[in-house]
This record gives structure tokens, sequence and C-alpha cells, in this order.
């Protein structure tokens, strides 16, 4: 195999596929970078991008390229460790044949399916949220829950305090029977003396 003619013929393929997304950095050996990003719409920020750096060996294609991740967004931790895994190993399952395509494609694909997991994992969150607060909400509106337990505890405090109340009332008008007194009207004294001394008076004439 010509390993060279190999090397070039792969590097203009690609040129001619991506584009702008690909940048020269040398060719003795061959190098470059690919900007990959997940599928989503391009004129917004959000998704996973990543910049594959490749590095041709002596033999590639029947050894592995110099496989580099140089530069990524969005990623959480753990990212970039599980895509260069999954990619060596694409790799080696396409020893022996080009396979720098095969590895972009795979890398996509593998920023996609990550993607598309944020995503899901964010709406749930947000689900998650929206509920805790519709729950504090109704709580709120709700008040303390009244279980059998605790209307069994509040009807006995509220029975005690009412049997209370209706033993003050009754100590209450008991006292008034044994120490009250009438009131009289001592005008009343006054005017039956006056009425004596009238009668005196009339038996005396």
């Amino acid at each position: 195999m010509d390993y060279k003619e190999e090397q070039v013929n792969e590097v203009e393929a690609l040129q001619s596929i991506y584009c702008d997304e690909l940048e020269i950095l040398g060719t003795e050996p061959h190098k470059f970078c690919i900007k990959i990003k997940s599928d989503c719409d391009r004129d917004k920020e959000d998704g996973l991008t990543c910049t594959m750096k490749f590095t041709y060996t002596e033999k590639y294609p029947d050894e592995l390229p110099l496989l580099d991740i140089v530069d990524h967004q969005n990623f959480t931790a753990g990212d970039e460790e599980e895509l260069m895994s999954y990619l060596v190993e694409q790799a080696n399952e396409n020893l022996g044949m080009v396979m720098v395509f095969t590895i972009v494609s795979a890398a996509q694909e593998w920023l996609s399916t990550r993607w598309d997991q944020i995503k899901k994992d964010r709406e749930l969150e947000a689900e998650r949220r929206l509920k805790e607060s519709e729950e504090e909400e109704r709580r709120k509106f709700e008040g303390t829950k009244v279980t059998v337990e605790s209307f069994m505890n509040w009807k006995r405090a509220f029975e005690e305090e009412l049997g209370l109340t209706k033993k003050e009332l009754k100590d209450e008008r008991e006292g008034r029977k044994l120490t009250g007194t009438v009131k009289v009207d001592e005008s009343l004294f006054q005017d039956l003396d006056e009425l004596d001394l009238d009668e005196t008076e009339l038996q005396d004439d």
C-alpha cells in the first residue's frame, strides 16, 4: 500500500466534504483540524461542538491516526473522555481503511445523541422544579393537612376548654346565689317612716 498516496487522496476528499470546517495544519506528516457540531439549528449557540485534530502516522491507515479534542463547548464533566474512548473504538473497527470521515460522522452522531439527552435532562429538571413550586403553593393554600390524629387532639382540647368554660359559668352563678344581696332602694324605707308618721298624726287628731 502506498501510504502517502492514500493519505493525500483522503485529505483532498475531506477538503471537498468539510470545506470551511477543515483547517490544514501541516503536510509532513498530514495534520488538520475539523470542527464538529451536534445536529441542531446552526444559527443558535445551543448544542455541543468540538474540534478534532487528526495527525497521520507513517503507516496510516494501517495504523490509527493520532486523535485529539483541542476545543469543545457545552461539554459536561466526563464528556470529553467518553467521546474520545468512543472514537478510538470506532477507529479500531476501521483499521486498514481510510477512516477520518467515519470518525467525524461517529463524533457528530455522539454529540447529537448526547445533546438530546442533555435537553431531556433539562426538561425533566424544569418539570421537577415546577411541580415542587406548585406543591408548595398548594400547601400554602390548603394550610395544615388534617389527619385523624390531629383532629382528635383538637377535639379533645376543644372539649376541655368548653368544659372549663361551662364550669366557670356554673361557679359564677352559684357564687351569686350564696353571696349575692338584693339591692333595695333606701328611699322606700324613708317613705315608710313618713307613712308611719302621718298615721300617728291622724290618730292624735
